[in-house]
């Protein structure tokens, strides 16, 4: 299905990997050109070499730490400055720390806040006036499905994320008609991270076999498997398309069916 975003520019954070990277390469493959961005340069430039090998459009490596603002402007100058417009906007960002709420320290919110929320406000704000212009823009704000379900020692990110769906929300009904927002609050994703802990898990002898990890994962899923990068990226880009031109200020839930909410 062709989604009619060929020549569009889109920038997405923390993209250097995982599902950050399976949006961009959902991009790419439409024909959007892209900014990525990752905090380790050599990561970066070999994302970027692979991305360009999906497809004809321009992917620009911006190396930068989404905590600081500083950093946000510059993937903002790097979207005009390269391709003269923005007109698709996707967060995402490394989890904050896992720890309990009595072992968290006040940096340690301060942190997550500023990694999860304020980058968010930060690329909004920056990039606003080119998101309006050309009959407007998207976004898509990646957090977790811990923001539905508080998952065991990741106080940070039950918390601090939901605050990610409430300015997703407002930015819906403040930025229309222009620019329509959204969220994806993803479960286990098949993730080289996932995937890294799985074999160190095998290593350790505490897995017989990655495969066993996969099925630990999938157990409480109706699917019986859980999800790909790639599965969510083209569902990103679907949000951003104008297929999508209905959809605003919802928050879906993608986990394969494993979560327990009603809504």
């Amino acid at each position: 299905m062709d989604l009619n975003i060929k020549g569009n520019s889109a920038i997405i954070t923390a993209s250097s990997s995982g599902l950050g990277r399976a949006a961009a390469a959902a991009f790419v493959k439409e024909g959007v050109n892209v900014i990525i961005n990752g905090r380790n340069e050599e990561k970066l430039k070999i994302t970027a070499a692979e991305l360009r090998e999906l497809g004809n459009a321009k992917v620009t490596p911006v190396l930068g730490d989404i905590s600081k603002k500083e950093d946000i402007k510059k993937l903002v100058a790097a979207a005009v400055n390269e391709y003269g417009r923005i007109d698709h906007i996707v967060t995402s960002a490394g989890g904050p720390p896992s720890a309990p709420f009595v072992e968290s320290t006040e940096d340690d919110w301060y942190y997550a806040y500023d990694l999860l929320v304020m980058s968010v406000v930060r690329i909004v704000k920056e990039s606003l006036e080119y998101l309006k212009a050309d009959g407007g823009g998207t976004i898509v704000n990646i957090t977790s499905i811990s923001v539905k379900e508080a998952i065991n020692n990741l106080v940070l990110s039950n918390s601090v994320r939901m605050g990610v769906i409430g300015l997703m929300k407002t930015l819906s009904k403040e930025l229309g008609p222009e620019i329509r927002a959204n969220a994806v609050l993803p479960g286990y994703h098949e993730t080289d991270r996932v995937k890294e802990l799985l074999n160190d898990q095998v290593k350790r002898g505490d897995l017989n076999s990655y495969q066993e990890g996969l099925d630990n994962l999938s157990e409480d899923i109706p699917l019986n498997k859980i999800g790909s990068p790639e599965e969510l990226g083209s569902f990103i880009a679907f949000l951003s398309s104008p297929i999508s031109s209905y959809i605003n200020g919802v928050s879906y839930v993608v986990d394969g069916g494993g979560s327990s909410s009603n809504l």
